[in-house]
């Protein structure tokens, strides 16, 4: 029987529908996350291999004595684990590849439409985000935000699933108004529109 992560199971994780199995995996992740923003990430690799191999050998030897004191034979303390089968389907692998290299040809298209300004708007929209992202980058180093983005993972969906009117319809009017400001621009800079002419002579 192999092991699988469900979509669902992670869906239940961020929504904490199990605080202590919620808790448990927050705390962990971002214990190791506060780790290697302060040391290096053999350092902290190793430790973590070190106290799991420290506490396994610790348990193994103390079953086999209480094995020996009882005169019973378990077998293997982690036999359950050890026939757990980890191999990897080479199906979802596939599937999984498929999907990126979809996202990576995506992700390609849209840079070059945006660096190539085949929209005026949308690439002047895509400078004013780099330029934002240049403070951001001053502000935070990349562990901090992945450390932020983390928090935010297991924070805002159930905020949101509290709240999910009132973020609705303040989104809404924000969408709305970048809607209104976006086209009332478009229709100001003639720039990137073809002629009415030449449009006209296509449909023809």
């Amino acid at each position: 029987m192999g092991f699988k992560i469900r979509r669902e199971d992670l869906v239940e994780l961020v929504y904490w529908r199990d605080p202590k199995k919620s808790g448990i995996v927050f705390g962990t992740v971002l214990g190791v996350l506060l780790s290697l923003s302060y040391f290096s990430l053999i350092s902290v690799v190793a430790y973590l291999s070190l106290a799991l191999l420290t506490a396994t050998i610790s348990f193994r030897v103390y079953k086999n004595v209480l094995q020996a004191v009882q005169k019973t034979s378990d077998g293997h303390p982690f036999k359950d684990i050890l026939e757990l089968d980890l191999t990897l389907p080479q199906d979802k692998v596939r599937e999984v590849t498929d999907i990126a290299v979809a996202h990576v040809n995506a992700a390609a298209l849209e840079l070059r439409r945006l660096f190539l300004v085949e929209d005026l708007i949308d690439s002047v929209k895509f400078g004013v985000l780099l330029w934002c992202l240049t403070y951001v980058g001053n502000w935070f180093n990349g562990m901090t935000l992945i450390i932020i983005a983390f928090v935010a993972l297991f924070t805002l969906p159930k905020v949101y699933e509290h709240n999910k009117v009132q973020i609705d319809q303040n989104l809404d009017i924000v969408r709305s108004k970048i809607a209104d400001i976006t086209s009332k621009v478009k229709a100001a800079i003639p720039i990137g529109k073809k002629p009415a002419a030449e449009e006209e002579k296509k449909d023809q």
